[in-house]
């Protein structure tokens, strides 16, 4: 998103649920957690627009006009996951119909979103997939690019052995094979090129105060690693044709390439 702002793009990032239900990993703020408070996710809310800032991106909105908000799922199989208000029970029509009519506002020409599996799985993360699949499809305006963001095994794996280097755990995983949501690599069919915006990238990451600790293993690893891993951000086309200009490997090295800017 850094990258495409400071080229000139206009990026949109449309955000689904304000995280409610999320783990407060920070005791500072652990207070926040209280869901008979229920502060959480207007915390968060804050937290996103500070994270954009970082990364320049202006366009940022929450699907549905705010009295339609859907509230975050939690994980299958949790309280919060059996409400009537939350994004994984919502009315398909409904929810596709709130996005269809944001592509027909902005009219991208690429879209991102997360793949079948939701990145790990998340319930909120796979009806995002869903919603987004189905938008694009019945949307007036014809989206040219469609990409899932993915995370090559080749990748992880750099990651995972860092970490066991320095003693830590990798999502209780023992082989990479194990990782649910690292792909197998020749699935991966564009890559990014961000080394320039990883300090933003990692500002933004910083920015979601309740959801990282800033001395915790990943941040030691994003210092061990800089822009050989954070630096590149690797996706899947899954709908329109690649074109140059493509890296060593065949993979494409812009998301806009190919596409009419008219």
């Amino acid at each position: 998103m850094a990258a495409y702002v400071a080229a000139g793009a206009g990026v949109t990032l449309v955000t689904c649920t304000r995280g409610e239900e999320g783990e407060v990993l920070v005791p500072a703020l652990s207070h926040l957690a209280s869901h008979e408070r229920d502060e959480l996710g207007t915390h968060r809310e804050v937290e996103l627009a500070n994270a954009m800032a970082e990364l320049g991106v202006r366009d940022h909105r929450f699907l549905g006009a705010p009295a339609k908000r859907w509230r975050d799922s939690g994980m299958i199989g949790t309280a919060p996951n059996e409400r009537s208000d939350n994004f994984w029970k919502a009315d398909l029509d409904e929810v596709v119909g709130e996005l269809v009519a944001v592509i027909e506002e902005i009219r991208p020409q690429v879209v991102i979103t997360y793949d079948e599996f939701g990145g790990y799985g998340h319930p909120d993360h796979i009806q995002a997939h869903r919603i987004t699949m189905a938008a694009v499809g019945l949307a007036r305006w014809k989206v040219s690019k469609v990409y899932w963001n993915v995370m090559p095994r080749s990748v992880l794996k750099v990651a995972m052995d860092a970490m066991k280097e320095q003693g830590s755990d990798f999502f209780g995983a023992e082989n990479i094979e194990d990782v649910p949501f690292a792909k197998p690599d020749e699935l991966v069919t564009a890559v990014v090129n961000g080394d320039a915006y990883v300090d933003a990238k990692m500002n933004a990451l910083k920015a979601h105060e309740t959801q990282i600790t800033v001395d915790g293993p990943f941040f030691a690893l994003s210092n061990m690693l800089g822009q050989g891993v954070f630096g590149k951000e690797y996706y899947q086309l899954v709908i329109g044709v690649a074109a140059e200009p493509f890296d060593e490997n065949g993979r494409e090295t812009e998301l806009f390439s190919g596409v009419s800017l008219d």
